[in-house]
């Protein structure tokens, strides 16, 4: 079963209550669902993939990604799902390679939209609309800005999706502005 964002939600809610960790799904959701549209994807699924990736985080953090495959399958959640889910802890929580170019992307922005986010947070208007590729770059390259957000899993995540780093970083970018000018629509 592919659940709709609904189910997601109500599913993402009953393991999560923390605010942080329910904006961050939220966050990375609405990232995937940027990515899918401008690949050709499906938007939904993405969308339900970036919802959910974190299931396991607040309630099992030593079990993280793991948990969240028992989880999904409890809830017969389709395998496609638990799989991209998983993947995004590739070489820190699990041995499951990103391989769909979803996974990939999951993996490449999970890390990427927490360091977008917290230097949003430095800015004079604390948002991501006024933020620039420069200033941006400029926060990524200070490795003690946001240390928790792991430079080394976003470029891997850049590599494996066969893009520049900058490429990355602005497509990312825009892709939480234009979430956060939809949310304001």
């Amino acid at each position: 079963m592919i659940p709709s964002r609904a189910q997601a939600m109500a599913l993402l809610k009953e393991y999560t209550q923390e605010d942080f960790l329910l904006r961050h799904a939220q966050t990375v959701e609405s990232v995937m669902r940027w990515w899918a549209r401008d690949l050709g994807e499906d938007e939904a699924l993405w969308a339900v993939v970036g919802l959910l990736h974190d299931l396991d985080f607040e309630r099992f953090p030593d079990e993280h990604c793991v948990r969240t495959q028992a989880i999904l399958r409890e809830h017969g959640v389709d395998e496609l799902i638990v799989r991209a889910c998983a993947s995004h802890g590739y070489g820190l929580f699990v041995d499951i390679r990103p391989e769909s170019v979803m996974e990939k992307v999951l993996y490449a922005v999970d890390e990427l939209t927490g360091l977008i986010g917290a230097a949003a947070l430095m800015r004079p208007s604390r948002s991501v609309c006024d933020m620039e590729l420069a200033s941006l770059r400029k926060k990524y390259k200070n490795l003690s800005f946001a240390a928790g957000c792991s430079r080394s899993v976003i470029q891997a995540g850049a590599d494996m999706l066969g893009i520049e780093l900058d490429t990355l970083l602005e497509r990312t970018l825009k892709a939480m502005q234009s979430a956060l000018e939809e949310s304001e629509r």
